[in-house]
């Protein structure tokens, strides 16, 4: 039972969500450009256009496809960590230990 339960709690830790990410001195947020992004953390060591997303624009009130983005950053004492956009905008951030 214990050994489930430290498995779990593992594999919690290892794929964790974050609102934030600290880039050295900076911080990036879920809504930030992605230009502004990379001003702050640097060059990604990849950079992938992983498909496109449809929208709705209430500005317009129209839908609209928007381009879906996965930046990886690290190893960073031994973590990744995964940005994706889409449109554009940070949506979401994960952190990863590498194995």
């Amino acid at each position: 039972m214990r050994l489930l339960l430290s498995v779990g709690l593992q594999s919690l830790i290892c794929a964790a969500q974050a609102s934030t990410l600290r880039c050295g001195s900076q911080l990036i947020s879920v809504g930030d450009r992605a230009f502004e992004v990379q001003q702050k953390c640097g060059i990604p060591v990849s950079q992938d256009v992983i498909g496109t997303k449809e929208t709705f624009n209430s500005t317009y009130r129209k839908s609209e496809e928007v381009r879906v983005e996965e930046w990886i950053y690290g190893p960073d004492h031994g973590m990744y960590q995964y940005l994706r956009f889409e449109g554009g905008r940070l949506v979401r951030i994960e952190s990863q230990r590498q194995r």
